[in-house]
């Protein structure tokens, strides 16, 4: 996207990179992000989607799969192994739902639950390792947001 004001021409398409792009900045900037987070996740056995389902249990424990689905935006299909790699760590377990025995709940075991804030951590760590504010971060955070939201509206 470019504008133009006062009579300018508009820039031509020569000369443009890739990186003008949002969406291949977006794209290079998560893949930065996890490739960040890898080393950090390695000292708690987690990969990245299992720190993403391992957070969304700290922040709402005894989830169901779609409960944990909408959180994490991952599918059932890619969810349930997930699920059940946490499971065989004993960073999680199954168990029946009290309201409706043929449901599932997935709930934080004490060992998962002892992850928590040296995971949480992670996040000033990198922090530490960027150039941009807390605040640009929650403004990009918001923007991202933003975005997913109105590419996701039908």
């Amino acid at each position: 996207m470019s504008s133009t004001s006062g009579g300018e021409e508009p820039q031509s398409s020569a000369g443009k990179g890739l990186s003008d792009n949002v969406c291949f900045a977006l794209y290079t900037a998560a893949n930065a992000l996890v490739r960040a987070y890898r080393p950090l996740l390695e000292r708690c056995d987690l990969t990245y989607p299992q720190y993403l389902v391992m957070q969304a249990l700290w922040f709402e424990d005894d989830a169901s799969l779609t409960t944990l689905s909408l959180a994490t935006r991952l599918d059932l299909g890619t969810l349930t192994p997930i699920v059940k790699r946490l499971e065989s760590k004993g960073l999680v377990v199954r168990n029946i739902d009290m309201t409706d025995e043929r449901k599932k709940v997935i709930s934080v075991t004490p060992t998962g639950l002892s992850l928590k804030q040296e995971a949480l951590a992670l996040t000033q760590r990198l922090l530490e390792k960027v150039t941009i504010s807390v605040q640009e971060v929650e403004q990009l955070r918001d923007l991202c947001l933003t975005l997913t939201q109105d590419l996701n509206q039908k």
